[in-house]
């Protein structure tokens, strides 16, 4: 017997005195919480992702498209940075300014190979407000988990409005459950029992989102 068969038997054990016409768990449980805390417009809504990102120590920079590989390359080269990841998907222009070597993301890799990379630059899958979150969702212009979770610096491209939700449940709509998804607030960081905040465990130091917008009322 296999262990998937030992599993499945043991559930099959479990629910074998449920009643077939008890409840369904989806219907047993009230979803009617609010899908968003109270009403903003578009540029409130950037504002508050603005702050709650900063809140948790990423740092925010606006811009439009136009300039966006003009940014990116002063964040790099203001880092120091050598080499950059970049995903198989990632538009070409990001990195059009940049003296910094591209490293495309292999399967091969190893976390040894990442870990000597300077920074990771990706876009994301949507950003919600309320909890200042990027989540990515591994197509192809985020790349695979472990290439956001390596290496030291990320920069992550945000579009603005169209990949900015207020909050989780519209986030929720967007993303597609049996994707990798990497849900990220602010830069890797951890406390001790004595509160004592270590940044860098288990993912990226330091987080920069950028805010692309070529509307007024998304540049803020």
């Amino acid at each position: 017997m296999s262990s998937r068969d030992r599993i499945l038997g043991r559930v099959r054990r479990a629910l074998a005195d449920v009643p077939p016409d008890e409840v369904p768990y989806e219907q047993a449980v009230q979803r009617d919480y609010l899908r968003e805390h109270g009403a903003r417009s578009v540029e409130e809504t950037v504002e508050l992702l603005a702050e709650n990102l900063a809140d948790y120590r990423a740092i925010v920079h606006r811009t439009t498209s136009k300039e966006l590989a003009d940014v990116i390359g002063r964040l790099l080269s203001e880092r120091g940075s050598k080499n950059v990841l970049a995903p198989s998907g990632l538009d070409a222009e990001w990195l059009g300014r940049t003296d910094a070597g591209r490293v495309d993301d292999r399967a091969e890799s190893t976390p040894a190979e990442l870990d000597r990379l300077d920074s990771v630059v990706t876009g994301c899958a949507v950003a919600i407000a309320e909890t200042g979150t990027i989540v990515l969702d591994g197509s192809p212009d985020q790349g695979r988990r472990r290439t956001t979770l390596v290496p030291d610096h990320h920069i992550c491209v945000v579009r603005v409005p169209e990949q900015v939700v207020s909050s989780v449940p519209q986030a929720l709509e967007r993303l597609d459950p049996t994707r990798p998804l990497t849900w990220i607030s602010g830069p890797s960081a951890t406390s001790d029992i004595e509160l004592d905040r270590v940044e860098g465990v288990h993912g990226p130091r330091t987080l920069e989102v950028i805010l692309v917008s070529d509307s007024p009322e998304g540049r803020g």
